[in-house]
């Protein structure tokens, strides 16, 4: 018996205020994909992490994220580019694909309380 149901890799995002590049253009529009097993173990092997350990989670974005607007490539230097918000989203991001399995959040209406999920990542209408 083999399971037919397609497995969800890769996950598109849009920063909440963007990736801005050394010629001041902005991007936003990006694709996260599910971190490997040797992702998160090499990681743990990078030389600036094991001096930072904070600075695993800047290694495993710039391994895991595949595209940022029209950038060639996405390094650690892009990633440590980004603002503080930008970056926490992204963490927030690779926790709930990797961990969770999903981009949604629960959330409720500040009016009438009532209580729905929303995909995070920003891809859908209404983002």
């Amino acid at each position: 018996m083999s399971d037919t149901t397609a497995i969800r890799t890769e996950f598109p995002f849009v920063l909440p205020r963007g990736y801005v590049d050394i010629a001041g253009t902005v991007h936003r529009d990006g694709v996260m994909r599910l971190a490997t097993a040797r992702d998160e173990l090499f990681s743990q092997m990078d030389q600036e992490v094991r001096r930072t350990p904070a600075y695993l989670s800047v290694v495993l974005l710039a391994k895991t994220i595949t595209k940022l607007g029209d950038l060639s490539g996405i390094g650690t230097g892009t990633i440590e580019g980004l603002f503080a918000s930008d970056l926490a989203f992204l963490q927030d991001m690779y926790r709930r694909i990797n961990q969770e399995g999903h981009t949604e959040a629960a959330v409720s209406c500040p009016n009438c309380q009532h209580h729905f999920t929303v995909d995070i990542s920003g891809t859908h209408a209404g983002e």
